[in-house]
């Protein structure tokens, strides 16, 4: 694979995060709809601790359960993409009005072949210290 089609995939992958990001902050459910049917497949999942969201619609439905709880607020992408075979992992915030970070965690993404999200696995917070 030549250097110019590995930065093409990267820039798509961070597009298509990015706008599954915008998706999963948007509060007009029409909007919503469409970055979501842009970004995912119709079979995606996403699976978040506290909720999760089956094709399309259920994902659509997560994020306007998310909208309720934080109204106003948007996610942002906050490091690079980290990708390997077929699985890609990134750090996110969720950011009130007043730019005040309500939560952050880390996403693991598992794009299909044809570049849209099968399913994103997210975590909340920090990862847990190790116990001596």
């Amino acid at each position: 694979m030549s250097e110019s089609t590995m930065t093409d995939e990267a820039t798509g992958l961070a597009a298509t995060i990015d706008a599954y990001l915008d998706a999963y902050g948007e509060s007009d459910a029409a909007r919503r709809d469409q970055l979501v049917g842009r970004v995912w497949s119709v079979a995606g999942e996403l699976v978040d601790p506290p909720l999760v969201g089956t094709g399309r619609a259920g994902i659509s439905q997560a994020a306007a359960t998310v909208q309720a709880h934080y109204p106003g607020h948007r996610f942002r992408r906050t490091s690079g993409i980290d990708a390997h075979h077929a699985f890609a992992r990134y750090q996110w915030e969720l950011v009130g009005p007043d730019g005040t970070v309500a939560v952050a965690g880390l996403d693991v993404a598992e794009p299909s072949d044809d570049g849209l999200l099968r399913r994103v696995v997210g975590f909340l917070g920090p990862l847990p210290v190790l116990e001596a």
